[in-house]
């Protein structure tokens, strides 16, 4: 290969790495990973063959079909993570609630590994948020609301016009003295 060639090839690879961390960076892929991850040992220790010289040990189990079934669906879930990221909530919860099960019907969860896996998966799961807009300001702490809390926590007090009387009807409660109802609430 010539220098020109592997030029070309390192910036389409770092374009195609570049490309891959911002998909991966809009969905919760790390705990689409895992939960994906803790499905294969679930679904796979029940139906498992251990060899040991001319002794073969299987580890079949009543409880094989639901082991395959739980298995299959955190792998379910978790590319559900991946590809609707939408729907990561319900699919963290599912999740959880999988590998929880897991541990009474599939040897203990994949012997632990896939339970551990697909919980703290689910987790990320549920925890993560999606990026906001560069322009778009946060909600909660620091944003001024009219009426409400300004950046110290302090409420802002209503702009009150000539009289000390404000024009516009702020009170929502329906007992405030400019619309005449002194206080009394009607029954109709």
């Amino acid at each position: 290969m010539s220098a020109e060639a592997q030029v070309g090839l390192g910036d389409k690879l770092g374009r195609m790495r570049r490309s891959f961390r911002g998909w991966r960076g809009r969905r919760p892929f790390w705990g689409g990973l895992l939960t994906l991850l803790g499905g294969i040992p679930i679904m796979y220790f029940p139906y498992a063959n251990l060899t040991l010289g001319t002794m073969t040990i299987r580890m079949a189990t009543t409880a094989g079909a639901g082991s395959l079934i739980i298995g299959v669906l955190l792998v379910v879930l978790g590319l559900t993570m991946w590809f609707q990221p939408h729907s990561r909530v319900f699919a963290g919860v599912a999740a959880i609630l999988l590998a929880l099960v897991s541990l009474v019907v599939s040897n203990f969860g994949g012997f632990v590994i896939g339970f551990l896996l697909a919980l703290i998966g689910g987790a990320l799961g549920v925890s993560w948020a999606p990026e906001r807009p560069a322009g778009e300001p946060a909600k909660g702490r620091g944003t001024q609301r009219p009426g409400g809390p300004v950046d110290g926590g302090v409420p802002e007090a209503p702009a009150a016009a000539a009289g000390g009387v404000s024009g516009a009807q702020d009170d929502l409660s329906g007992t405030s003295p400019t619309n005449g109802t002194n206080g009394r609430h009607r029954a109709g």
